[in-house]
């Protein structure tokens, strides 16, 4: 039965008071009571525990006098008699890595063995009980035994070899690159450990799995990061090829950091050929991703506003922006000169001026119209001496900006005229700071009453809605700002050089006050868009820009979003507007560090060379040589063979593609193409980021697939919140509340302030949350899991070393002849894998560590392991009782271990090497998915007499509290039932006689007998409740009691047995054992003489 190397150790002495539920006995204590689990130890934890997934500190110290919130005595402790293996035995499933720890804890006993107590012998009766014996550990020992585990799958290949052995259907989970510049944070973990536990779940199902993690390498930050590190000479020095060999080297130096993070937390996955996509492969499919668009008609060149970061000197896509809290801007109300009213304005000519209202009033020297909805009614207003034109709702609006705060009385708008937007177009207007007339025109519908005025100053150059107005009236695309977002001369000498977003918007504002076309200004709190890199704000400008045209593909696109599985569904009500409203997709870059876009340029006429054969010819240079090839080689080289004749009058350009084409191309260089396309699957069966990704890589993949094959590179997308820190803060580096994965893991300098967990308590943690929506973590909640993660580590222990004889082959019992409460218990376990599973297949990964953790506490710890106990040590080894309960164990372990190991694999997989009978496979994930098809036993049965038995614990607890009994065995317990079912339930499981009577007499069940349920020595159903009052001192009252019964404690007759703790009249009445009952003198004969 211990053929897989455990090896049996002397057990250590644990100094704890005995529990007074214990069925464990005083001549057995020492040895016995040590090897309690702290499954064991939760019995008085109340079923309440299954409403949550974990507990919180700790309460089953509390039988053993110990307050576990206080006390260095935490709940593992408590098991620490069980014999532990000393060594494993080397062989094929067990490296001499594998012995390390045990072989340690050895030694540690050898120098410091274990204390006798004083003026007490040990009893010969201790070594006539079954002690746990197994080899694994109490301790988790993660920072030696988690890398020992991982070693041990890398050394065996158990990865790849199911992959490569697998049978089943292929799952693909196509891993979104995080971007290589920088440490992981709580984050990145959350995000791949729930792809690992995807994968694990799939692998156990036996489906064929192969992960490929990858990076994203290109892009601004990294050249940022370049940039840094070099001084002031370097920089003059460096050229775009010089950058971007020093920014690869920084990518792939990040990428090796990241990686064996990653794998640290026991993310399974091909770390060996990850994808990069810098890498020369990668940027070919990219760049075939590009083609198939240009094919499609749907890349253009165009001359549009664009989001500008002046920090980065370059465009930016919307994924790249972010709109932080607090932004003020400078607003600015104005009035122009009208120089032409309309014909509905004529009469009110003289004076006439149109207000407008903006939050950027450095756009004013690119204004070209002013715009009105034609659906909005407006009104002439009499201001002093001058007439202003304003939508009619805001007229009172206005009237209050305008009035100052220490003004003695409010500012007055009359109303002297009303007419529609569509009657004020027309109307001509003189820029306040240049010597041009521009017109009243029609915007759309983004023009509102909502605030400022309801005439829109328009500067094509500068924004979107602008942009499209002057589409449709021919207006001049004008944007006085340079790279740096600074005037041109082309804004005036008085501008010129000035910041937009500093001294030139300050410089506009007061040349608009010298001008008298200033009404107001103030401070105006918004959302504004800032570069996400470099933090600081950006600007609408308009320049020369490669786009992919989304109006081109949205519709199909919205068709494909309808095609995907989206969880939660909210994903889907996400992405759908932003397809909707997104404008054509800039996909240009001004940076060094990137994919070329493989255009040319004609020198003379600068038009664009980008043809199906000039893409073919740079793409095939580019997947031998890498993209460093566009920097490197000579445009003969570069261009095609039809125009390298031509090769003077053309240049290549230089900007790069958007890293979100870069990863967006993913579909394609990795899900499609990998392995010469065979390894994965297009589509991915799923995608799986955090929920700003809607806007990012899920967007960009989509739009790239569907532009380039018609349809979503993902059936399923998964989406988790953000993680906060434990007060529900967004964690930053100045609020110092920055959780580190890798302190987890490893712990802190301060090893009892910062503790190490290991990889699986923060998997566990990761498995706790619901992480649809945001999550919590800290050092707090770290140790709740981490009590949680001892109780299933410990049950594990108790299960496996009450197995230790076991041998299925010989020793299994037929399911028919189990006891009930044997067949129960599997259809408890049944019910919680089938609960598990759908919570697997449903990715409710929180409803698996929940109903695990229940299962383990209330139907095992709390009640089963309890009242087996007795069973379990005191019955001759190869008692049917005992083999029957030895059956059940079995079972539960191996299901138990298929459900915990997608969560938990180092646990899972430590407890799996170190199973004591025979199995065929050498990791716990090839021996699959254990199913179990266990029908429900006798359920209702069993909650009342749970329930009977909840009451009675109560009863005891006040019995013991007055003195009256110690430990449970001490007890006679009496009950009257008012309930007719439950009460002839009750006496089925009460036969007449001793239930330590040796043989017992035939059909007397010696597992499901109710003293065996109670713990009570004695246990009498009378027929009134007077009854029971008589005869006991202590009862339960009825309106606090679960069940229909009205139970009360006495104390025992007859004498205690020295070997278990049953109170009996026959006890010392067989000659040489004089101090035990007659089952424990048959029991004692059976075995060897003790020495």
């Amino acid at each position: 039965p211990m053929s897989r190397g455990a090896v049996a150790l002397p057990a250590k002495s644990l100094r704890v008071r005995p529990s007074s539920r214990s069925s464990i006995r005083p001549a057995v204590w020492k040895a016995a009571a040590a090897a309690m689990s702290l499954s064991m130890a939760a019995s008085m934890l109340h079923r309440s525990v299954a409403s949550s997934a974990f507990v919180g500190p700790s309460l089953v110290g509390r039988q053993f006098g110990i307050d576990l919130r206080k006390s260095s005595q935490t709940p593992h402790s408590l098991f620490g008699g069980l014999r532990s293996g000393s060594t494993l035995r080397r062989g094929p499933l067990f490296p001499a890595s594998l012995s390390m720890v045990a072989a340690k804890d050895q030694a540690k006993e050898k120098k410091a063995p274990a204390k006798k107590k004083k003026g007490k012998e040990e009893s010969i009766y201790s070594k006539t009980v079954n002690l746990p014996q197994t080899g694994f550990n109490q301790r988790a020992n993660s920072l030696v035994r988690e890398p020992q585990l991982q070693e041990f799958w890398k050394e065996k290949r158990i990865y790849e070899s199911l992959y490569e052995d697998s049978k089943g259907e292929k799952f693909v989970l196509h891993d979104g690159p995080p971007y290589a510049n920088g440490d992981l944070h709580i984050g990145h973990a959350l995000n791949k450990i729930l792809k690992d536990f995807i994968n694990r779940y799939q692998i156990l199902q036996g489906k064929k799995v192969r992960f490929v993690p990858g990076w994203d390498c290109h892009g601004l930050p990294i050249e940022l990061k370049v940039l840094q590190s070099l001084d002031t000479e370097a920089k003059k020095a460096l050229t775009p090829i010089k950058l971007r060999k020093k920014a690869a080297v920084f990518a792939r130096k990040t990428v090796e950091a990241q990686k064996k993070s990653f794998m640290r937390y026991g993310v399974w996955g091909d770390w060996e050929a990850p994808y990069l996509t810098l890498e020369a492969a990668y940027e070919a499919a990219q760049i075939d991703a590009f083609a198939a668009m240009v094919k499609g008609g749907h890349i253009y060149r165009g001359r549009k506003p664009v989001n500008w970061s002046p920090s980065s000197r370059t465009a930016l896509a919307e994924a790249e922006l972010e709109y932080p809290e607090g932004h003020k801007s400078k607003s600015m109300w104005a009035a122009f000169t009208v120089t032409k009213p309309s014909e509905a304005l004529k009469e009110f000519g003289e004076g006439l001026k149109v207000a407008v209202w903006t939050t950027t009033p450095w756009t004013i020297p690119a204004n070209l119209a002013v715009a009105v909805n034609e659906k909005l009614p407006y009104a002439v207003v009499q201001h002093g001496d001058t007439r202003l034109v304003v939508a009619k709702d805001l007229v009172e609006a206005l009237a209050s900006k305008l009035t100052e705060k220490d003004a003695e009385e409010p500012v007055k708008l009359t109303v002297i005229a009303q007419c529609e937007g569509k009657d004020v177009a027309g109307t001509r207007y003189k820029h306040p700071l240049y010597e041009r007339e521009s017109e009243v025109v029609i915007g759309g519908d983004y023009i509102t009453t909502e605030s400022g005025t309801g005439l829109v100053h328009t500067a094509p150059g500068h924004g979107v809605e602008d942009y499209q107005t002057g589409l449709k009236y021919g207006l001049e695309l004008l944007s006085p700002v340079d790279d740096a977002g600074r005037f041109t001369a082309e804004a005036g000498e008085a501008l010129e050089g000035k910041n937009v977003l500093g001294d030139g918007n300050t410089a506009v504002i007061e040349m608009m006050k010298e001008a008298g076309a200033l009404l107001k200004i103030e401070s105006y709190g918004h959302k504004y868009p800032y570069d996400w890199r470099t933090k600081k704000p950006t600007i609408f400008r308009a320049t020369d820009q490669w786009f992919a045209s989304v109006e081109n593909f949205r519709a199909e696109a919205l068709k494909a979003i309808d095609t995907v599985t989206w969880i939660p569904e909210v994903g889907k009500k996400r992405i759908t507007p932003m397809v909707e409203g997104r404008s054509d997709w800039c996909i240009s870059r001004q940076r060094s560090w990137g994919v070329p876009i493989p255009v040319f340029y004609h020198k003379e006429t600068g038009e664009p060379l980008l043809t199906e054969e000039s893409i073919a010819h740079v793409r095939a240079i580019i997947a031998e040589k890498g993209s460093d090839a566009w920097w490197m080689l000579e445009e003969k080289e570069l261009l095609p063979p039809s125009h390298q004749d031509d090769h003077q009058n053309w240049e290549r350009g230089k900007d790069t593609m958007d890293v979100w084409f870069d990863s967006g191309s993913s579909w394609n260089a990795v899900a499609k193409s990998w392995g010469e396309g065979e390894a994965l699957a297009y589509p991915a069966d799923m995608y799986l980021e955090g929920s700003d990704q809607h806007r990012g890589w899920f967007q960009s993949s989509l739009l790239t697939s569907v532009a380039a094959q018609g349809k979503a590179p993902y059936k399923t997308v998964l989406t988790h919140g953000f993680v906060l820190d434990e007060k529900g803060f967004k964690m930053s580096k100045s609020l110092g509340n920055v959780i580190d994965p890798a302190l987890i893991i490893s712990g802190g300098k301060n090893q009892k302030t910062e503790p190490a967990f290991g990889a699986d308590v923060l998997r566990l943690w990761v498995s706790s949350v619901d992480y649809s929506g945001d999550v919590r973590v800290g050092l707090n909640i770290m140790s709740q899991v981490s009590d949680a993660y001892r109780k299933i580590r410990n049950t594990l222990r108790y299960l496996m070393g009450n197995t230790f004889d076991f041998d299925p082959e010989k020793n299994s019992v037929p399911y028919e002849e189990l006891a009930s409460v044997d067949k129960w218990m599997l259809g408890q376990l049944a019910n919680m894998q089938a609960e598990v599973q759908k919570a697997f297949d449903t990715f409710q990964f929180y409803r698996a560590a929940q109903v695990v953790q229940a299962f383990v506490i209330t139907d095992l710890s709390n009640f089963y392991l309890d009242v087996a106990k007795d069973r379990l040590y005191i019955s001759e080894p190869n008692d049917p009782r005992r083999r029957s309960c030895q059956t059940v164990l079995k079972e539960v372990v191996e299901v138990l271990l298929s459900c915990i190991a997608p969560i938990l694999p180092h646990m899972a997989e430590d407890a799996f090497l170190n199973i004591p009978w025979h199995v065929q496979h050498q990791s716990v994930f090839q021996a699959g998915w254990k199913t179990v098809d266990f029908k429900g036993h006798d359920d209702a049965k069993w909650a009342q007499v749970r329930a009977v038995r909840d009451d009675v614990n109560v009863c005891m607890e006040a019995a013991r509290a007055a003195k009256l009994i110690g430990a449970s065995l001490e007890a006679a317990v009496y009950i009257h039932c008012s309930d007719d079912e439950l009460k002839t339930t009750l006496k089925n499981m009460l036969k007449d006689g001793s239930h330590l009577e040796h043989p017992l007499p035939e059909g007397f069940n010696a597992v499901d007998d109710l003293r065996f349920v109670l713990l009570a020595s004695q246990v009498h159903l009378v027929e009134s409740a007077e009854e029971v009052s008589a005869a006991c001192e202590h009862t339960q009252s009825l309106d606090r009691a679960t069940s229909p019964c009205f139970v009360g404690v006495a104390k025992a007759s007859g004498k205690k047995c020295e070997r278990c703790w049953f109170y009996d009249e026959n006890v010392g009445k067989h000659g040489e054992h004089e101090g035990v009952c007659p089952r424990c003198a048959a029991a004692v004969s059976s075995r060897p003489a003790p020495k």
